[in-house]
């Protein structure tokens, strides 16, 4: 920082004691010692306290793309939920093909001549994750 040789020093404290006196000189030192002692400690502080914020910055950061890729991951992870279920539900409503029989039963017989609101519904399966739906069927 300042480029002061020794000798330049010494001149200095040959200087200082002249102008000051042997009997001040040690507690102007002392003094100036001590001041320069809470200059170091100001300056470490002011520099503890910017890496501290630094830090805090970059955590921050860092949680806000975590944050951000459990939302990502999230919201794929209902989509293909809500898609399975809807391909399950779309094939437990479609009819399975019947077997060729020449004649039908009894109970056959019956059920295709019951309308259509008489017949036992089609079984829906409900995962869940829709947490509206599932709220006004349980309220209902």
């Amino acid at each position: 920082m300042f480029d002061i040789a020794f000798s330049e020093l010494i001149l200095i404290a040959l200087v200082a004691l002249v102008v000051i006196g042997p009997e001040r000189l040690p507690r102007l030192a002392r003094t100036a010692g001590h001041l320069l002692g809470r200059l170091q400690r100001y300056v470490g502080d002011v520099k503890a306290d910017i890496n501290r914020e630094i830090q805090l910055e970059e955590l921050k950061k860092m949680q806000q793309e975590v944050e951000a890729s459990a939302r990502s991951f999230e919201s794929s992870v209902t989509q293909d939920l809500s898609s399975m279920e809807s391909e399950l539900n779309k094939a437990l409503a479609e009819p399975e093909p019947a077997e060729a029989s020449p004649e039908p039963t009894s109970s056959e017989a019956a059920s295709e001549s019951e309308p259509e609101e008489a017949r036992t519904p089609i079984p829906q399966l409900e995962l869940g994750f829709d947490s509206e739906q599932s709220a006004e069927k349980k309220n209902a």
